[in-house]
């Protein structure tokens, strides 16, 4: 008995450093290894952005004081009540919404779209907001509901969802519109949206091909579509851009041409090459390697973010993580397909690597959540 009763009592004495360990975390509301993999890629979005903007100090400050706002809001929005964010949903969504709408009376147009609100001191995109309000308000919904989802409740979400994608491709911008209807569809199909829903989808899209390229898009988009299938044919136009990002990615070779020294990017060959094409840069500079350490990092971070989803302790945690994680992944995507010319351009710049302010500050709101659902597992579980 003497001996048991030592036993247990030395127990927590022998395990104390890691649970002082695990607290400190717990208390700070951060999941370490995401922080670790996100720190990487950001002094590597650095170290190829003063490539990719021709060694402008101004564009590295700038992207400095991008980055200390958006970790600072990363850890601020991390120590959030999911609970809260769950039950405050539609005011966040409906919010988002007003701003769009306000984006028409009073909007800043600038290179031809009417994106913008100024206050004065800060200009910021209010579709940058939708990018977290929409698969949050469509998650709180289906946690509230009987999955997989009924009919009725698929046609409500994709009203949801479809309400800030009309307002936004008005402005127009559809590459947020894009990007905001896969955030709120993936929440749709993690919620158990069964196959024969999927197919019909497919169907009804196919079938909405033509009377969205009579009647939706513009002349400037459709020119982009047609530019992915022929860019030769506009060589000094519409495909300029695409034409100069595969000479500079195919002219990188398996392990570039070294830092600085890529002739398409320092000659000024390739346009936008700090935002939209920088991943051009990369793989002219540092060829194979560089891109496939790159696209290493982000899929670290998307399984790490799929892992978090995996261990949340409530529907909506689940559907949530899982959205933000996959949209995040749909980001790289596009970018990188659009700028090897698999996809077409639709302004989309590459995650926490480009030049960028509210998109960069948006994306890191996305990874706070990611971990006040981490930390709030350990919470329950404790």
């Amino acid at each position: 008995m003497d001996n048991k009763t030592d036993f247990l009592r030395r127990l927590p004495d022998s395990t104390e450093h890691f649970s002082r360990g695990e607290s400190l975390w717990r208390k700070l509301h951060i999941d370490p290894l995401l922080l670790l993999l996100l720190l990487t890629l950001t002094g590597f979005g650095l170290f190829v952005l003063y490539s990719g903007s021709e060694q402008s100090m101004s564009m590295m400050k700038r992207q400095i004081a991008f980055y200390i706002i958006a970790y600072c809001a990363m850890f601020t929005i991390a120590q959030l009540d999911m609970k809260m964010l769950q039950r405050w949903s539609p005011w966040f969504y409906g919010f988002g919404i007003v701003m769009l709408i306000l984006v028409y009376f009073i909007g800043v147009n600038a290179k031809g779209a009417q994106r913008w609100l100024s206050l004065g001191f800060i200009r910021f995109q209010p579709s940058e907001a939708l990018k977290i309000a929409v698969p949050v308000v469509v998650a709180a919904y289906f946690s509230s509901r009987v999955l997989p989802p009924k009919l009725k409740h698929i046609f409500w979400s994709l009203i949801l969802i479809a309400i800030p994608a009309v307002l936004i491709l008005k402005q127009p911008d559809l590459g947020t519109a894009i990007l905001i209807s896969a955030s709120g569809v993936i929440v749709l199909f993690l919620a158990g949206l069964r196959w024969r829903y999927i197919f019909g989808s497919v169907a009804i899209l196919a079938a909405s091909l033509w009377p969205l390229w009579q009647f939706v898009l513009q002349p400037y988009q459709k020119q982009r579509v047609l530019t992915l299938f022929n860019p030769e044919a506009d060589r000094l136009g519409a495909g300029w851009n695409t034409i100069q990002a595969k000479i500079a990615i195919g002219s990188g070779g398996f392990d570039g041409k070294g830092w600085l020294k890529g002739t398409q990017s320092q000659l000024d060959f390739l346009p936008e090459s700090h935002t939209d094409f920088i991943i051009a840069v990369l793989a002219e500079e540092f060829g194979l390697l560089g891109v496939l350490w790159l696209i290493g990092l982000y899929l670290l971070i998307v399984a790490r973010g799929l892992f978090i989803a995996l261990n949340a302790q409530t529907t909506f945690n689940r559907l949530l993580a899982g959205s933000l994680t996959l949209t995040f992944f749909v980001y790289v995507f596009v970018n990188i397909g659009m700028v090897a010319g698999l996809l077409p351009v639709v302004g989309v710049p590459l995650p926490l690597v480009s030049l960028g302010g509210t998109s960069l500050v948006t994306l890191m709101l996305a990874f706070g959540i990611l971990m006040a659902i981490a930390t709030e597992k350990k919470k329950v579980a404790k």
